[in-house]
């Protein structure tokens, strides 16, 4: 097997390593080049984190209560620029999950969005408090727990009810005659057939098995690694963009295309980045690590081809340009599967 860096037209790293974007630096030192969590250089490179580049500018711009411009706006009319959005932000740029304004977020998160009885989170507050139980959402789920998680909230029993809640409900459908019965499949009209119908929502799928995948190996349960070998053979049947019954089919063109943050959305290299995370090198993968190589150029950097730039609080680099992030994710992505 060739070495992974002799798939790169250059050596990127260096670049990567530059101090203007502390999160890629942080991951670039213990990702691609492997420092140790001991290690003086990327224990400061993390801290730096929260007081240069992007999240201290987010967090300054924070409500009292951890929230984002309305508090009852978390999820849609200020979208991109509310609560929910800029939560996942902030966990893709790793902020200190012991900062005190993350720590608020979390709670406010869990207070306004969570359904407190299924643990599953809505894109609306219910008037009895905590998400409303008829507005859940498969994707903000996963992208919530992710964040919670990576945040350090995994013991917190409100996360694990969540994982319960994805465990329990999650389907791998590739086109039911019909869709299920009853509750969270009935949960709204137009979302609910996009989110709940008859084929599985691909997005859905990912983001759930992102915020698996965040687990420590040590302390999935048993139900929680069934759902994630269940979770990654659908997105393999599906060549990870692909229709799963003719293969020369690309189910969505967007999903071709290369961006960060994602949201809500996914592309073929975060869903590399969760299957390569948790160790898998099939066969079926490589339609989409051929797709990433060809979008490399003669420097060995990738560019930011999708972007929610002017609609979220702290714009990130720029659409059409070399991006630090798209470059870091495609390296961590080929290290693992080339290794």
């Amino acid at each position: 097997m060739k070495n992974w860096k002799n798939y790169l037209n250059s050596d990127p790293i260096d670049w990567l390593l530059e101090e203007d974007n502390p999160s890629v630096r942080y991951f670039a030192l213990k990702n691609i080049l492997d420092y140790d969590e001991k290690n003086k250089e990327l224990i400061a490179t993390k801290k730096s984190i929260m007081t240069e580049g992007v999240v201290p500018k987010i967090l300054s711009k924070q409500k009292g209560d951890g929230y984002w411009e309305r508090p009852e706006n978390f999820y849609i009319r200020t979208k991109y620029k509310g609560t929910v959005w800029t939560f996942i932000m902030l966990a893709e740029l790793f902020a200190d999950g012991n900062d005190e304004k993350i720590r608020k977020t979390c709670e406010f998160i869990l207070e306004n969005s969570q359904d407190p009885t299924s643990g599953s989170f809505a894109y609306y507050s219910s008037t009895n408090g905590g998400g409303d139980r008829n507005k859940l959402l498969p994707c903000l789920t996963g992208n919530m727990l992710w964040a919670l998680i990576r945040f350090g909230y995994l013991e917190d029993p409100r996360v694990q009810k969540g994982v319960k809640f994805v465990e329990k409900y999650q389907r791998f459908d590739c086109g039911a005659e019909e869709a299920p019965k009853g509750w969270p499949y009935n949960v709204g009209s137009k979302k609910g057939e996009a989110c709940w119908g008859k084929h599985t929502c691909h997005m859905g799928v990912v983001k759930n098995l992102k915020a698996l995948a965040e687990i420590p190996e040590d302390k999935r349960t048993v139900g929680t690694k069934k759902v994630i070998e269940a979770a990654v053979e659908y997105i393999l049947q599906h060549r990870i963009y692909k229709s799963s019954r003719d293969s020369s089919v690309i189910a969505k063109e967007r999903w071709q295309q290369l961006g960060f943050p994602l949201m809500w959305q996914i592309d073929v290299l975060e869903v590399l980045l969760i299957l390569t995370e948790l160790g898998y090198k099939d066969e079926r993968m490589q339609d989409a690590i051929d797709l990433i190589l060809s979008k490399q150029d003669k420097n060995g950097r990738w560019a930011l081809e999708r972007t929610f730039n002017g609609r979220v609080q702290v714009n990130i680099e720029q659409k059409g340009k070399e991006s630090k992030w798209i470059t870091l994710r495609a390296l961590q992505v080929l290290k693992r599967y080339y290794i």
